[in-house]
């Protein structure tokens, strides 16, 4: 217990990773600012002629000025309360496209 090695006053308390509850101004810029670096990405490539099936999956997503603020912050989930949590909690949240939702909802 005393020495060392004793443990920290965090480790103490249990919670390590402190997530914020909702998205600051920052990071939702940096979303916005990576959604629409994505749609150029992809209108790039369709200029350059390539097709494959994951181009024509690509397309039909979305673009950032098409999406209600609602989809660009947030994702569906059946545990949460309003169906919808903050995309942040998501894991790897930045790796993977969120822009449809299931259907129906």
């Amino acid at each position: 217990m005393f020495g060392a090695f004793r443990p920290t006053q965090p480790s103490f308390v249990g919670l390590l990773w402190k997530t914020p509850w909702k998205l600051s101004r920052t990071r939702k810029a940096n979303v916005r600012a990576r959604l629409k670096r994505v749609d150029s990405v992809i209108e790039a490539v369709k200029e350059s002629g390539v097709q494959c099936a994951a181009l024509t999956k690509a397309l039909e997503l979305p673009k950032e000025h098409e999406m209600p603020p609602r989809d660009k912050y947030t994702v569906f989930s059946r545990h949460a309360k309003g169906y919808r949590k903050g995309i942040h909690k998501v894991p790897k949240w930045t790796r993977m496209t969120l822009r449809t939702n299931p259907k129906g909802f």
